[in-house]
């Protein structure tokens, strides 16, 4: 076996110029995120400018995609508050609006039950469907108290908590 004297500058040398490899992979690697880095925020606000009614299809710099995005959303944002506005005094009217469908329902039923009085002898008749039924039902099959308070056919109001 042969022993292969190696100089020590020849060490050093490889040693340098496997550092300055490794330093410019580095660096190119660095070089590489950071473009990945600026194309994303370029295609960031060319997003925002897009979406920004103001500004679809200009060119626009930075700070004015900014400024017309910051004012956008503002905009939106007094929009929404008066849209829920609405919503809330719609809410507030139809809660009414069932209060008195309630209470006209009440008087009906009221008005009903006193002309049946007094258009009959007794509190029992007899349905189409052959069953007694009292005065006191408003001529419904039902023997449930709240189905004489609030008819089958209507929707119930869904109220949303905010």
């Amino acid at each position: 076996m042969r022993v292969r004297h190696v100089s020590v500058s020849s060490l050093i040398s490889n040693a340098v110029t496997q550092d300055r490899d490794s330093e410019a992979d580095k660096r190119a690697h660095h070089n590489a995120l950071e473009r990945k880095r600026r194309d994303h925020i370029k295609d960031s606000f060319h997003s925002l400018r897009d979406s920004v009614p103001a500004l679809q299809g200009e060119k626009a710099s930075r700070a004015q995609i900014l400024d017309k995005a910051t004012e956008y959303i503002q905009y939106m944002r007094r929009k929404n508050h008066t849209h829920q506005q609405d919503i809330d005094d719609l809410k507030r009217q139809n809660a009414l609006l069932e209060q008195q469908v309630r209470a006209l329902e009440k008087v009906k039923g009221s008005a009903q039950l006193q002309a049946g009085y007094a258009s009959s002898d007794s509190s029992l008749y007899t349905n189409p469907k052959g069953s007694a039924v009292s005065a006191f039902d408003g001529g419904s099959d039902s023997s449930s108290e709240s189905d004489a308070e609030e008819p089958p056919n209507r929707k119930k109001l869904r109220v949303e908590a905010s």
